[in-house]
């Protein structure tokens, strides 16, 4: 959905009104690790502010919030991730200035993959995952339980 800026840039009115809710198209996260996003919510507004140059840019003053169902690292499960983005600066990579318009789909897109965690877990109990002559250990229980290379490692660590 691109926004008009003619308006914006021709003086007419001093603010655009980006606020609302947005449905961000599965196209755009298919190839990350984003399972789904809930409906997007954007409260803030376009207006012209003067650059390092002494130019008159499109600045963005708004806060992006929503809920992204991502996976559990460790047990896979679908879990919701909430995010809020406060964004304050100029904008001129979506910013089409031939056609005085804003993508606000790519925008946004840009904005929120910024905050996909790399690891993320709600798991706890860490028990339940084991196999075969394996289990998975926290940091706590691996600093505490007996190392079989313990004495190997202080020897590292006295040279």
């Amino acid at each position: 959905m691109n926004i008009d800026l003619s308006l914006l840039h021709s003086n007419t009115v001093s603010d655009i009104d980006i606020s609302g809710k947005y449905n961000i198209s599965s196209d755009y996260y298919e190839n990350s690790s984003i399972i789904r996003l809930e409906e997007v919510t954007v409260s803030g507004s376009i207006f012209l502010k003067e650059n390092e140059e002494g130019n008159l840019d499109d600045y963005v003053n708004c806060n992006i919030c929503g809920k992204m169902i991502i996976p559990d690292t460790i047990s896979l499960e679908e879990c919701f991730y909430e995010y809020s983005i406060n964004y304050d600066d100029f904008i001129e990579e979506n910013c089409k200035k031939n056609e005085n318009t804003l993508d606000i789909f790519q925008f946004l897109w840009e904005n929120i993959v910024l905050e996909v965690p790399l690891r993320f877990t709600k798991v706890r109990d860490l028990s339940k995952f084991h196999g075969d002559g394996w289990k998975l250990v926290s940091e706590d229980e691996l600093n505490k339980s007996n190392n079989p290379f313990s004495d190997l490692l202080k020897d590292f660590e006295e040279e």
